[in-house]
């Protein structure tokens, strides 16, 4: 089992609407808040779904930057 941190980066398997892939976790617990870096939308999803979507962990907050 993956752990997850607030800050970490995250990549997901899908892209976002937008075409970004990367969040960063906002939250940890039942459910994680994640915040998409390219264009600032913050979603609310439940720890399995969560859990399921993310590819990688990229690394900590503010190591990649929206393009």
């Amino acid at each position: 089992m993956q752990k997850y941190s607030v800050g970490d980066v995250v990549k997901t398997r899908k892209n976002h609407p937008c075409g970004g892939n990367l969040w960063e976790v906002m939250r940890t617990g039942v459910d994680f808040r994640i915040k998409c870096l390219k264009c600032g939308r913050v979603v609310m999803l439940p720890r399995p779904k969560f859990e399921k979507s993310v590819k990688e962990v990229v690394g900590p907050a503010g190591s990649e930057r929206p393009q």
